[in-house]
C-alpha cells in the first residue's frame, strides 16, 4: 500500500486534531465519535486511532 500526498495530508491532521484527520478519512459517521471520545479521554489514544483508521482505509 503506498501513500499519496492525500494520506501524509491526513496525518498531519490526525497529529494535530485527532478527528479532523478521521473526519478526512471517513466523513460524520461511528468512527468519528469513537475518535471524539478518545481524544477527549487523552491526545494519545485518539491519535493512534486516527493513524489506524488513516492506514486501514
Amino acid at each position: 500500500m503506498a501513500l499519496t500526498c492525500s494520506d501524509i495530508c491526513k496525518f498531519i491532521l490526525a497529529v494535530v486534531l485527532p478527528p479532523l484527520g478521521v473526519f478526512a478519512e471517513r466523513g460524520c459517521t461511528v468512527d468519528l465519535l469513537i475518535n471524539v471520545g478518545l481524544t477527549i479521554l487523552g491526545w494519545i489514544p485518539g491519535v493512534i486511532h486516527a493513524f489506524y483508521i488513516i492506514l486501514k482505509y
